[in-house]
């Protein structure tokens, strides 16, 4: 048989055969996982129905899985000691589980959660969402939370309560460990946030063994109060008592308002069998439209049903949490190796005691299996699964509405950078869609009310009020009827606000007797009166008892004195007095300016602008001043300098009949001023006593304060008396709040004025007890009403149209004249200026366009690489334009003989001293001395035959000679040799 072939098809089967045995023989390893639970819970029930199905899911669609996580169920029925006595029982044993699910509630997770991470045995919870056991506090280092922790929500509903505009909210939560951990969170969200503060005026806290008659008590007392906003947070079977008491207590009605936190939301419908109609609920944020979601939410229904024999079950966050963690220790296990997998290490070699388990799982594979459960990720049924620092991390909570069925109805999404919405990712300022309220309303609740009890606010108004301040406030009392009635501009300021207000704010007037403010302040504080309504100053140590609303009108401490004719204290200085400084040194600056302007167009023209250097600056600052009475007699010839001294002559008409009006004033009119100016001299002056409004917080602040002398502060209860006090000299000032003296000078501002710097006060503001919800909501008001039309209505009613026909007020008297300052000429001195400027440039560009040839040789003639060079350059050009202009016409006169020209005026030797001289020469026909016109000159000659040159000749030798002037004396110089 040698040589034959075999078969291919008995090859195939062979190979096939040996494949099938091969794979059979390799059976998946198992891993325990414990799971403990309290069955007979709502919670308990869903996690006995997921964890199974998410289980036989995961390894439905991984059918290769190396491992298989086999449960090890246990029943802690809601006791802690049965819970730890249980981890106790899974963790032991040579078959010891490899990891625990749950416990259920916070208490026994945190219990449990110590004894593993002894053991090193990770516990992995799904529904223990109290933040007082976290996997991040360093004691339970083998805690995990697949859940999302009860602080994430508060932010949450904060949103919400300022989305509603519900300034105070109640929490009614569960008095233990899952309750009261979380209401630190939330009364910390209430409190902060851009929006305003919200109020948490009490809290209410019931024992989860509260009876329904305990829970009803408590209810009643609830609506008795004002609040009308609350925060349901506890588990289902108190929350259905508390639920039911609020109903029966009238508390599920319109007007209120009901949030109910996540833990009740995911089992409200399956749990919950009790009124909630109209409540809003949170929930993690779950996408409810993948095709996996709804077929394990169809299968998992059904399942529920079979195994539990309820009605329809809704698959909420506890049920997503509880698939997810399973799914999570099922992907974890298929990371773990054969040598991981191995039996937990044992108490030498035994099973331990009961209560030593010091030993228990000693091992590299509890750690490894800890980290591959945080460290994995997938898509699960509530988005990414993923364990941030041991805890799952929810960016979204969806926002619901509970119909009448127990159905929920989304109205929208929170997260934490987008805040509420309609949609989640709609962005910044999104709406929430409509919300039906208890008792199918559709308005939404103010979140607070009057108390049930129909009491009105009772607001205190002082009641003896001199007649002289009665438009600032009043309180009328009928004698008959015992009916008050307030009014004037606080009490008018008051009820605009309340009607602004969003909600009815019924008030009662109640007289206060006649005391101090400060005294007023703190019966505010004591609850003696609901609020206060009174010209009351904010100040720091009256906010220590009361919250005040925004300043409604502002005030400041002002002086009042009485005003004096200063006319017969003028001195010997009093010329300089109608003109402020700044407008004396503008004047004389331009007075100088104008002088150099007109000199500097005539100078080359005009033999009155020549001479001497110090002959020079005489003339110029002679013209200047002289214009002041327009005496000047120096003759300007050129048109530049004609147009730029009448500008001139304009301003200086203005300024001078200014001056003399304003002068005239001060001889004749009388100058009322106050007699005391500042404070200062109030403060110096010993004998000068102070008048103060009686009651009022400028004793303490003048004398605390300022260290002024309480002997020379009077008290004052009646404008009258201030008036009779200030004629008589008892007092030399009154020191009062700018509202007061307003009042005031309305009626003496003939004789009196206020002076001196004001200090600004905190203003007039209502005072209301501390953490009063009345204060956010009329401080809102009075910045409406102040940028509205109706405040300055308001203000003409009581104070008139401001200044009451009265200057006096603004500081000064009806005949105070003020000197005249810079302010009110700035437009006239420009105008001169520039006037003067552009003559000069004009003048400047003319003479550089005459002389270009002369410069042209002088720029060329010098070295330019060294400084020096460029100064004898400027000199030369300066010694240039210091020179005549002989071709001006006020330089030439006809010759009837020879149609020659002459210099007017000058003899040939003084033109020939004036070409060859230097600036400061003495050769000016203004001033000339016998020498240098009888002395002969080597030039003589050259002098006459230029005079009597006609024509160009003559004209082109003068620039010649004008070339040589300049002080190079290079021609002239071979002349003379």
């Amino acid at each position: 048989m040698a040589g034959h072939t075999p078969n291919p098809l008995f090859l195939l089967i062979f190979l096939r055969l040996c494949l099938h045995l091969a794979t059979s023989s390799a059976q998946p390893l198992t891993v325990s996982v414990g799971l403990i639970i309290d069955a007979g819970s709502p919670v308990g029930k869903i996690a006995d129905t997921t964890i199974p199905m998410a289980l036989d899911d995961f390894y439905t669609e991984f059918p290769q899985s190396p491992t298989r996580v086999r449960l090890h169920r246990r029943d802690s029925r809601g006791d802690v000691v049965a819970a730890a006595s249980a981890a106790l029982e899974l963790m032991k044993g040579r078959d010891g589980v490899r990891a625990i699910l749950g416990p259920q509630s916070s208490v026994e997770s945190a219990f449990v959660a110590d004894l593993a991470t002894r053991a090193e045995i990770p516990v992995v919870s799904f529904s223990a969402t109290s933040p007082s056991v976290s996997p991040g506090d360093g004691k339970r280092l083998f805690f995990a939370r697949a859940a999302a922790s009860d602080a994430a929500q508060a932010p949450a509903i904060a949103a919400l309560a300022r989305r509603f505009g519900w300034r105070r909210v109640v929490p009614v939560y569960q008095d233990d460990d899952y309750g009261s951990t979380f209401v630190p969170f939330l009364v910390d969200a209430l409190a902060g946030g851009d929006g305003g503060g919200v109020e948490v005026p009490y809290r209410c806290a019931l024992p989860e063994s509260a009876t329904r008659e305990a829970v009803a008590a408590e209810m009643y007392r609830m609506e008795s109060m004002q609040t009308r906003a609350f925060v349901l947070h506890a588990r289902p079977a108190l929350a259905a008592r508390v639920l039911d008491a609020a109903a029966a207590a009238g508390m599920m009605g319109e007007g209120f308002a009901w949030v109910i936190t996540d833990g009740l939301t995911s089992l409200l419908a399956a749990a919950i069998d009790a009124p909630s109609q109209g409540v809003i609920g949170l929930s993690p944020y779950i996408p409810t439209t993948t095709p996996r979601l709804r077929d394990i939410k169809r299968r998992w229904a059904r399942r529920f049903t079979d195994e539990h024999h309820a009605g329809d079950g809704d698959m909420g966050s506890y049920a997503v949490w509880a698939y997810d963690a399973a799914w999570a220790i099922a992907t974890a296990a298929n990371k773990l190796t054969a040598g991981d997998l191995s039996p937990p290490g044992l108490v030498n070699g035994t099973n331990g005691g009961a209560t030593d388990f010091a030993g228990l799982g000693k091992s590299s594979s509890g750690k490894k299996f800890l980290e591959l459960i945080t460290n994995t990720t997938f898509d699960g049924l509530g988005g990414k699964f993923q364990l941030v620092d041991g805890e799952l991390v929810v960016e979204a909570f969806r926002v619901v509405n509970i119909m009448d069925d127990g159905k929920a109805r989304s109205i929208g999404v929170w997260t934490k950078n987008g805040g509420l919405t309609r949609h989640l990712g709609d962005g910044d300022g999104g709406e929430i869609a409509p919300v039906i309220w208890p008792g199918e309303s559709t308005v939404v609740p103010r979140g607070w009310v009057v108390p049930t009890s129909g009491r009105r606010l009772r607001v205190a108004v002082p009641g003896s009020v001199n007649p002289g301040y009665r438009s600032i406030v009043h309180l009328d009392v009928d004698p008959a009827t015992n009916w008050t009635t307030a009014g004037g501009f606080v009490v008018e300021v008051f009820e605009a606000a309340v009607r602004l207000l969003p909600y009815a704010l019924p008030v009662e007037y109640v007289k206060a007797e006649s005391m101090p403010y400060d005294k007023l302040v703190q019966k505010v504080g004591d609850g003696t009166f609901d609020a206060a309504v009174a010209d009351i100053t904010i100040t720091a140590a009256r906010s220590v008892h009361v919250d005040f609303t925004l300043p409604f009108m502002a005030s400041g401490i002002a002086m009042v004195a009485p005003l004096q004719d200063h006319r017969g204290k003028h001195t010997a200085w009093v010329f300089l007095k109608p003109l402020r400084y700044d407008l004396w040194l503008v004047s004389a600056a331009f007075f100088l300016f104008t002088g150099f302007a007109i000199w500097f167009v005539e100078h080359r023209e005009n033999p009155e602008f020549r001479g001497p250097a110090w002959y020079q600056v005489g003339t110029i600052l002679h013209f200047g001043f002289s214009t002041l009475v327009f005496a000047h007699r120096e003759n300007p010839r050129s048109n530049l300098s004609r147009f730029a001294v009448v500008v001139w002559l304009f301003v200086v008409l203005i300024l001078q009949s200014s001056y003399t009006a304003s002068f005239t004033s001060m001889l004749t009119v009388p100058q009322l001023e106050p007699s005391i100016p500042d404070y200062t001299t109030l403060w110096r002056d010993t004998g000068i006593r102070v008048g103060i409004l009686n009651n009022s917080f400028m004793r303490d602040a003048m004398m605390n304060r300022s260290g002024f002398p309480a002997s020379r502060l009077v008290p004052y209860k009646a404008v009258q008396s201030f008036h009779e006090a200030l004629l008589n000299g008892t007092i030399g000032a009154v020191v009062d709040e700018t509202p007061y003296i307003r009042v005031f000078l309305e009626s003496y501002c003939d004789r009196f004025a206020m002076t001196g710097q004001r200090n600004k006060t905190g203003g007039f503001g209502f005072a209301f007890p501390k953490g009063s919800p009345y204060v956010a909501d009329l401080s809102r008001a009075i910045l409406a009403l102040t940028e509205s039309e109706e405040m300055n209505l308001i203000e003409r009613k009581w104070f008139g149209d401001g200044d009451g026909g009265c200057a006096a007020t603004q500081g000064g008297g009806p005949f105070t004249s003020d000197s005249l300052s810079f302010g009110s000429f700035w437009g006239l001195f420009l105008i001169t200026g520039a006037t003067s400027l552009v003559c000069c440039v004009v003048h400047l560009a003319a003479f550089v366009a005459a002389n270009r040839r002369n410069i042209r040789v002088i720029v060329s003639s010098s070295s330019l690489s060294r400084l020096s060079s460029w100064k004898g350059i400027f000199r030369r050009i300066v010694e240039l334009y210091d020179g005549r202009d002989l071709t001006a016409h006020t330089f030439r006169i006809k010759d009837s003989g020879g149609g020659g020209s002459l210099v007017a005026g000058v003899s040939p030797s003084a033109v020939h001293n004036e070409v060859a001289g230097s600036p400061v020469s003495v050769s000016n026909h203004t001033y000339m001395s016998d020498w240098s016109l009888q002395t002969s000159s080597p030039m003589a000659g050259g002098e006459i035959e230029l005079a009597g040159a006609g024509g160009q000749a003559g004209e082109e030798a003068a620039a010649v000679l004008a070339h040589d002037h300049d002080g190079s004396g290079e021609n002239l110089g071979g002349r003379r040799q």
